[in-house]
């Protein structure tokens, strides 16, 4: 049997297999709304026969987006537009569905990546940028305003109001981001964080702003809604956060009932220096696995079947995420799941596109018709 076909739980939440679909910033929201698009895009995922689909990046608050373009759970008209894209994936498909909470931080106020990505300033429609201290991204970039008490309070509260936005749309899973340089990231790592009061200095005080905001979200939200969060083990600059840091932050979460742990590295440093290779993130997957229950995705060029058969048999990790690798072939899991013998869901319209040499790809369907 194919480790990557069997089921896990998480929390209360049950996955038919161990395939998740990464979260994707689709920079086509309109003022935070989702559009058509999020529903052609994430409608697809849905029929991919993956364990589960994570909806991409989304702001708690207007100025916590990447860019303009960023899909958000803020407020009534955010909420109300992504409840009709999920109205309709839900009639077509059984997948769990879960929610990325986030806030960009410094690194937000930007252009879309296909139109440069770079910082927006708000004389041309952008606006002021927060972070832990006033350390810009990148040298040519304004300066975010260090973020005080009131600030911490506001933000703290919108990843609380979203994630009770989530629970009301029946997300089934949400998904707090942690990494790639964005605002949680930005308190955790030295490079970024460099305050001198009990948010700031030692590893102790640097994790005390994104274990608030767990601990806040858990506390304001049903048990049937598994909490998870995504980080990066390492920043991949001499002197930033590490995997050894990311331990101490992970068993930590265990304590607080954290249900998941989707482990990516880098995004808080234009100097970090990644040796990007097929499976290069899943080493940080598996020393964080070594040290806790928790179960762990891994994520990092994983684009074969049999690779990412490998990474959870062995027990490197216990899931694995996969993005662009699903963007460019929508049903990798059916493909993942005929190359390694197993099954996989799949909608009844196509049930006939089987091959003759993989009949029991989709379980046990009658084909009828003429």
């Amino acid at each position: 049997m194919s480790a990557l076909f069997t089921s896990i739980s998480l929390g209360k939440l049950t996955l038919k297999n161990r395939i998740i679909i990464a979260p994707m910033c689709q920079y086509s929201a309109v003022d935070g709304k989702a559009t058509d698009w999020h529903l052609i895009h994430l409608g697809g995922l849905a029929l991919s026969g993956a364990g589960m689909l994570i909806i991409e990046a989304t702001a708690v608050e207007a100025i916590g987006r990447i860019s303009p373009a960023d899909l958000g759970l803020w407020s009534d008209d955010t909420e109300a537009a992504l409840a009709k894209v999920l109205a309709s994936i839900r009639h077509y498909s059984k997948m769990p569905i879960a929610i990325q909470l986030a806030h960009a931080g410094r690194k937000a106020s930007s252009q879309t990546p296909w139109d440069g990505g770079q910082l927006i300033a708000p004389q041309d429609g952008g606006w002021a940028t927060v972070a832990p201290s006033a350390i810009p991204h990148g040298a040519n970039d304004a300066s975010p305003l260090a973020l005080d008490s009131a600030g911490l309070a506001r933000i703290k509260q919108a990843f609380v109001d979203a994630a009770i936005r989530a629970q009301r749309l029946g997300i089934d899973a949400i998904e707090l981001h942690a990494a790639h340089g964005y605002l949680l990231h930005e308190f955790l790592s030295p490079l970024s964080n460099q305050r001198d009061d009990h948010y700031g200095g030692s590893l102790e005080n640097r994790l005390r702003f994104p274990l608030e905001v767990f601990d806040a979200v858990k506390g304001a939200i049903s048990e049937d809604v598994t909490l998870g969060i995504r980080i990066s083990a390492s920043d991949w600059v001499s002197g930033g956060w590490d995997v050894e840091q990311s331990i101490v932050f992970a068993n930590k979460l265990e304590l607080r009932g954290c249900a998941f742990l989707h482990v990516s590295s880098g995004g808080v440093s234009p100097l970090q220096q990644i040796p990007v290779v097929p499976g290069y993130q899943v080493e940080f997957a598996d020393r964080i696995k070594k040290t806790t229950s928790m179960p762990i995705i891994a994520v990092g060029l994983i684009t074969e079947a049999e690779q990412a058969e490998e990474i959870v048999a062995s027990g490197q990790a216990d899931m694995i995420g996969i993005a662009r690798g699903i963007l460019y072939d929508p049903h990798w899991p059916w493909h993942a799941a005929a190359r390694l013998g197993a099954t996989v869901d799949a909608p009844k319209q196509y049930w006939r596109s089987q091959p003759r040499d993989q009949k029991a790809l989709f379980g046990e369907t009658k084909i009828g018709g003429r």
